[in-house]
C-alpha cells in the first residue's frame, strides 16, 4: 500500500516537472536559450492564483486564468530584457541575465507576498483516494496533474504537426535564416516560445500550489529539479522530457517511501549524473550534426 501511494504521488509530482521541462525544451528548441527563471515563473503562477483566489476573493476560474495570462507575459518580459539583447550580440550572457531575473522577481514576491508560507485549499485536496476502506494518502489532485500534464504534451505535439503556426515554428528550429526567408516573424516566434513557456511552469505552479504551501522561495528547488528533468530527457526532445519527468518523480517519492528524505536528493541527483555519464545526450535525446 505504501509503495502504491508513492507510485501515485511521485507520477503526480513527476508530470509537474515534466510540465516544467517542456519550457526548457520549447525555447531550446526556438532559440537556442533557456530561461534559468523556469522556477520563479512556476511560483509566479502559484502567487498569483493564491492571491486572486484567496484575497481578492475572485472565483477560482478567473484567478486561474488571470495568473496564466499574468505568467505569459512574464515569459515575454524575460525574453525582452534578459535574453534577445545578448543572443543578438551572440553572447551567453542570457544564462546569468535569466537567473538574475528570476532572483528579482522571487525578491519582489516576497517584499509584496510576504515570507510566510500560505495554505491555498482545493476540493481535490481535502479528502484522501480510498482503496478497499484504506487511505492511500494521495489525493485525487495527484491523478489530475498526470492527466493534464500528458495532455498538454498531446496538445503541443499536435499543434506543432499540423497547424500552420506549429509548422512555422518547426522550420525556425530546423533552420532559422530559410525561415526568415520565407517571411516567418523569427522574432515573434521566439517571444511565443517564451510565453509557452512560462505558461506552463505557471500551469505546473497552479497545480501543485493545494499541495504545498505557496510561498516565494518555492520555486527554487522545483525549477533546478525541472533543468534536470530536460537534460535527463534530452532537451531536443518534447517526449522525452516528459517521460523523464514521470521517471524522475516516481524514483524520488520511491526512495523518500523506503529510504527517508533525507536521502532523496542525494540518490536522485547522483542516479541523473550515472545516467547522464552513459548517454551524454539524455535518454531520449541525439547528437547534433554539425556541418564544418
Amino acid at each position: 500500500m505504501l509503495l502504491l501511494s508513492a507510485l501515485i504521488s511521485g507520477f503526480g509530482l513527476g508530470s509537474m516537472y515534466g510540465l516544467m521541462a517542456l519550457g526548457f525544451y520549447m525555447t531550446y528548441a526556438v532559440s537556442g536559450t533557456v530561461n534559468f527563471a523556469q522556477g520563479s515563473s512556476m511560483m509566479l503562477g502559484a502567487v498569483l492564483c493564491f492571491t486572486f483566489a484567496q484575497t481578492l476573493g475572485w472565483p477560482m476560474w478567473l484567478a486561474i486564468v488571470l495568473a496564466l495570462a499574468a505568467c505569459a507575459l512574464y515569459g515575454m518580459l524575460v525574453e525582452v530584457l534578459a535574453v534577445r539583447p545578448f543572443a543578438r550580440q551572440g553572447s551567453n550572457a542570457w544564462l546569468m541575465s535569466t537567473v538574475a531575473l528570476g532572483i528579482v522577481l522571487d525578491n519582489l514576491v516576497m517584499h509584496t507576498f510576504g515570507k510566510e508560507p500560505r495554505s491555498l485549499p482545493s476540493p481535490l485536496a481535502q479528502s484522501s483516494i480510498e482503496l478497499g476502506g484504506m487511505g492511500l494518502g494521495v489525493y485525487p489532485l495527484h491523478l489530475l496533474i498526470p492527466a493534464i500534464g500528458l495532455a498538454l504534451a498531446a496538445l503541443l505535439h499536435t499543434i506543432s504537426r499540423r497547424t500552420r503556426w506549429g509548422t512555422a515554428l518547426l522550420a525556425v528550429v530546423q533552420n532559422r535564416d530559410a525561415a526568415r526567408l520565407m517571411g516567418i516573424p523569427i522574432t515573434r516566434a521566439i517571444a511565443v516560445a517564451f510565453a509557452l513557456s512560462t505558461l506552463l511552469a505557471g500551469v505546473a505552479g497552479v497545480l501543485i500550489a493545494p499541495l504545498f504551501n505557496v510561498n516565494a522561495d518555492m520555486g527554487t528547488l522545483f525549477g533546478l529539479k525541472a533543468f534536470a528533468v530536460a537534460i535527463l530527457g534530452g532537451i531536443t526532445s518534447a517526449w522525452g522530457v516528459m517521460i523523464a519527468g514521470l521517471l524522475f518523480g516516481m524514483a524520488e517519492a520511491l526512495i523518500t517511501a523506503t529510504l527517508g528524505s533525507g536521502y532523496t536528493q542525494i540518490i536522485t541527483f547522483a542516479l541523473v549524473i550515472a545516467v547522464l555519464a552513459i548517454r551524454p545526450n539524455g535518454l531520449f535525446g541525439r547528437a547534433q550534426v554539425k556541418k564544418v
